[in-house]
Formats: C-alpha cells, sequence, structure tokens
C-alpha cells in the first residue's frame, strides 16, 4: 500500500492553493467546433469531469488565426471563443477545480489550408519535414514563410491579446506554450532559426521573442499566475532536430526565469531515449532542480510511483499526467484508494464526438480491484 503519497499533498502556486500535485497536462484532443474554433458542451464535461486534478492546464488554443496548425482546436482570440471557454472554467470553478490555459502558436507546423493559402509564420523558411493535421487529413508540411520584424511584434501582441482573452474567461492563470517544436521553440533551435537579426544567431537572440512574450503577459498577469511549457531535451519530433547548443540555450532560459516569479516551468523529460547522445539530457528533473528555485511540474511517462518518487527525492514539486487523464477522469482518487487505472483508446485521441472523451467512467470498486497493496 503506498501511503503519505506525495503527489496527494496540498501545494501553492503563489496565491492559488492547489489540493494535490497530480497535473493535468494539456492535450490536443480536436473536440472544438470546426467553424469557430470555439470550445463545445463536450470540454465543459471533459474538464469538469477531471476537476479533481491539483490543476487543469487545457489544450493548447491559438492566440490567433495565423497560429492555427491543426482542425478542431480551440481558440482565444474571438469574443466567441472568450464566452464557450467561460462555460467550461465556471464548470471547473464551481467543482473546486483549477484551471489555467495554455497559449499556443503553432508556427511551421502547420499548412496552406488554414491560411487561405499563404505559408504559415516561422522565424525562418525551414520546412520542419513533418506532417500538420488539416482538415483532408494529416499532410505535409511545407516551407514556412520567414517572419519579418513587424510579423514578430505582431506576434506578442497576439500573446498579450490572447492572455487579456484568458482572464475575461475566466481561467486562473495562462501556460505559454513553448515546447514540443512550436513557434517559440522554433526560435529557440538553431536548425529551425537561421536569423542573423536580434531574434537568432547567438542563444540569448534565439530566447529574445519568448522572454518578450513573456514580458507583454506580466502586463496582463501578474507573474505567479504564468507558467511555462518547456522541453529541454527534445529530439527528431515535431521539426526539431537537437544540436550540442540545445541544452545550453534550455540551462541559460531557465536559469533567467528565476528572475520572475512564475507560478511554475513545466519541464518534460525526453520523448526518445537521449541516454546515447552526449549532447542532451536524459533526466531533466534533475538536471533542472538546482538550476531553477520556483516550482517545477514534470511530465512524460509518469505513474502513481514514480510519480510520488520524483517528488519525495526532491527533483520536482508536481507531476503532470495525459495519457492517464484521458482515461481517468477521477485520477486522483484513485490514487489516493490504491487502485487500478483504465487503459486509453489511442484510436480516440483525435477524433470528434464523446467516444473517447468524456465515456471513460468513474472508479467502481465493484469492476475495479485495488492495486499497490
Amino acid at each position: 500500500m503506498i501511503e503519505d503519497q506525495a503527489l496527494l499533498k496540498p501545494a501553492s502556486l503563489g496565491d492559488l492553493e492547489l489540493k494535490n500535485r497530480v497535473i493535468m497536462a494539456p492535450m490536443t484532443r480536436n473536440r472544438a467546433d470546426n467553424k469557430g474554433n470555439e470550445p463545445t458542451d463536450l470540454h465543459v464535461k471533459y474538464y469538469t469531469q477531471r476537476a479533481g486534478s491539483g490543476l487543469i492546464i487545457t489544450e493548447g488554443s491559438q492566440i490567433s488565426k495565423a497560429a492555427e496548425g491543426y482542425i478542431n482546436t480551440p481558440g482565444i482570440y474571438t469574443e466567441g471563443q472568450v464566452k464557450a471557454w467561460r462555460k467550461v472554467t465556471q464548470s471547473v470553478q464551481e467543482n473546486n477545480g483549477k484551471i489555467f490555459l495554455q497559449l499556443w502558436h503553432c508556427g511551421r507546423i502547420s499548412h496552406p489550408k488554414f491560411h487561405d493559402g499563404e505559408k504559415p509564420l516561422a522565424p525562418s523558411a525551414v520546412n520542419p519535414n513533418t506532417q500538420a493535421y488539416t482538415p483532408d487529413g494529416f499532410e505535409d508540411t511545407v516551407e514556412p514563410q520567414a517572419m519579418n520584424i513587424a510579423d514578430i511584434k505582431q506576434t506578442v501582441v497576439d500573446f498579450k491579446h490572447a492572455a487579456e482573452n484568458a482572464k475575461k474567461a475566466g481561467f486562473d492563470g495562462v501556460e505559454i506554450h513553448s515546447s514540443n517544436g512550436y513557434l517559440i521553440h522554433q526560435f529557440f533551435n538553431k536548425n529551425a532559426n537561421l536569423r542573423t537579426d536580434d531574434y537568432g544567431g547567438n542563444i540569448q537572440n534565439r530566447a529574445r521573442f519568448f522572454f518578450e512574450v513573456l514580458e507583454a503577459i506580466s502586463e496582463v498577469w501578474p507573474e505567479n499566475r504564468i507558467g511555462v511549457r518547456l522541453n529541454p531535451s527534445l529530439n527528431n519530433a515535431f521539426g526539431i532536430t537537437a544540436t550540442e547548443e540545445t541544452i545550453p540555450t534550455f540551462d541559460y532560459i531557465v536559469e533567467k526565469l528565476n528572475a520572475y516569479n512564475l507560478a511554475y516551468v513545466h519541464l518534460s523529460e525526453p520523448f526518445t531515449d537521449v541516454s546515447e547522445i552526449d549532447y542532451l539530457e536524459p533526466n531533466i528533473a534533475k538536471h533542472y532542480r538546482p538550476i531553477y528555485k520556483g516550482n517545477i511540474i514534470i511530465n512524460a511517462g509518469f505513474d502513481q510511483k514514480s510519480g510520488n518518487k520524483v517528488i519525495n527525492e526532491g527533483n520536482a514539486d508536481m507531476v503532470s499526467f495525459a495519457k492517464l487523464f484521458i482515461s481517468n477522469p477521477d485520477l486522483p482518487e484513485r490514487f489516493e484508494k490504491n487502485v487500478s487505472t483504465a487503459k486509453w483508446d489511442e484510436d480516440t485521441f483525435y477524433t470528434s464526438g464523446a467516444k473517447g472523451y468524456t465515456d471513460y467512467p468513474r472508479y467502481d470498486p465493484k469492476k475495479n480491484k485495488a492495486e499497490n497493496s
């Protein structure tokens, strides 16, 4: 029997009190309205079912039409989207939950079909050679349009406007999606960012856009209601190929984030085996715990046992769960009772409708058995 679980202890994000350290990770589920990119009543039910988590971080929500890269993903740039998200936040909070909105710009992980035939924007005109999920299925990406300075400044404004809309929609805070090969991560990566101006070249310049976004959002939200998502050892995924400057870049970013009173830094362990790559870090939580002085949320591949372990060892303060939260809407309760967790159905991750979204049952003592005993 697992007793005195670190995952189930309360935590604080600045002035925000969380009832446990079981965090719902942001996950794209492609259930938004396909006309206005608005959340629906299914979103209300889906997130409310998971209000037992210490904090819900929503799926990435595009900050503008230019930020779009996948079908049926919600936005936060129109009044209709704000109104629809407000239904979600009200329901989650009425059920004693806390919820942050993840602010998202796909950058080059997109397709001209989302942009009236125009190329998607990116730091440089470098095709990520991956696929975007379009109305006609998964299609190969194209060479993007390199952003000019006006594009960069407008995108910072778009992030700020989206942060303002998130506040109007009633969220408890926001997370900046600076991870997984999307726009901000593209600026970090020297294979994706070939610029020779103030936004490219050395590490400080490649991080400049991110910190301008953070500063703009800090004008809207208190710093302790802002989280940041980073994936330092991402390699050969989402169009990103790591280099010898990858870890030094993230070391610089994370160290600099100590100057801000953020709610948390949300880090991912490697998605693939990087143990044989000498310039990548195979243990992200352990590496960044001495560097970052604030709250660390760690993600990727954790379960009840390993989640408790990483907190007890002092390498993270909270753990975010993705697939386990898809199939277990009552995940913290299952951890508390030490009962088995349900398996997820990958075939319904990115489909439409309730199947595989809101139809996973809660724990039933007549059907589920105890474990870890």
